[in-house]
């Protein structure tokens, strides 16, 4: 059945954005108040203005060089476009969006700095830049990435799955899930027929692990650690929920998690059994035959 694992809950967590401008917002605050009431509904728009009105939202403006250099060559691979990447690089200012938060539901830490520095970069049309990633966020994944008037959002909006290839296979790794707490997730030798099916299955893992360290983390008094389930078990509906979409089937498979503590913590993802092959055995049982993996 597998043991637990005892996983750290960091006492605060935090959501940066950067705002590149071609020249200063006067008052800040002010705009970000007003664009926000413009362009949010309740109640997602309540615990914004909750936010900007407490210290738990920062705004801070300054010339472009008082801010280390936003590193180009990671936002263009992580898809900024030439031209975005241009503004960029061409910012006299850059207006810093931060806000902390307890871990847990909702993570408003990341909901209300995205939110906050959305509408301050629509309102003065200016890229804006996920620190975290670090990656660009055009206008309209930015806004579609927040939360609905039932709190859901789409997993793969806030996080991503890059993977490089060694001797022995892909190294995966989620870059994504240390925005609610919890160690990324990562898989070693990962055979280059199965890039497309095991990135899939990790999404789905995902939004799985990270359901259940919510729902350890109730609101009020926060625990000092978490434990969750050595053994997990990720399907089809975890992969469809972590894109935003709905599937009947209910087929599933289990992995094992293993938290490696250095250099920094990690839960590396392992077939359930051990055996020869055991991650084409994980993708066939999931998806089917290989063809179907497309």
């Amino acid at each position: 059945m597998g043991e637990d694992l005892t996983l750290p809950v960091p006492e605060t967590l935090y959501g940066t954005y950067a705002v590149a401008l071609a020249e200063p917002i006067p008052d800040p605050a002010a705009l970000a108040h007003g664009e926000v009431t413009r362009r949010t509904s309740p109640p997602l728009r309540d615990l914004v203005l909750g936010m900007l009105d407490s210290p738990m939202l920062t705004l801070d403006q300054r010339p472009a060089g008082g801010f280390p250099p936003l590193p180009g060559e990671l936002l263009a691979a992580y898809g900024g476009s030439p031209s975005t990447l241009e503004a960029v690089d061409a910012a006299e200012h850059v207006l810093a969006v931060r806000a902390a938060y307890r871990p847990g539901r909702p993570p408003a830490h990341e909901w209300a700095a995205r939110a906050v520095a959305g509408a301050l970069g629509a309102a003065t049309d200016s890229p804006v830049i996920d620190v975290f990633t670090p990656q660009v966020l055009p206008r309209d994944r930015l806004f579609r990435s927040l939360p609905g008037p039932g709190g859901t959002i789409r997993l793969t909006d806030w996080m991503l799955l890059p993977h490089t290839s060694g001797r022995s296979g892909f190294y995966f790794t989620t870059k994504g899930l240390a925005r609610f707490g919890l160690p990324e997730l990562q898989t070693e030798n990962v055979p280059p027929g199965l890039v497309e099916p095991w990135g899939r299955l990790l999404n789905g893992l995902a939004r799985r692990v990270l359901d259940l360290w919510l729902d350890e983390l109730p609101a009020g008094e926060q625990p000092l650690v978490v434990e969750i389930p050595e053994i997990v078990s990720v399907g089809l509906q975890d992969i469809a929920a972590a894109q935003g979409v709905d599937e009947p089937m209910r087929r599933e498979v289990s992995v094992r998690l293993r938290l490696d503590r250095e250099p920094r913590p990690v839960l590396t993802v392992l077939p359930a059994e051990d055996g020869p092959d055991r991650l084409d055995a994980l993708c066939a049982a999931l998806f089917g035959a290989p063809q179907s993996h497309r």
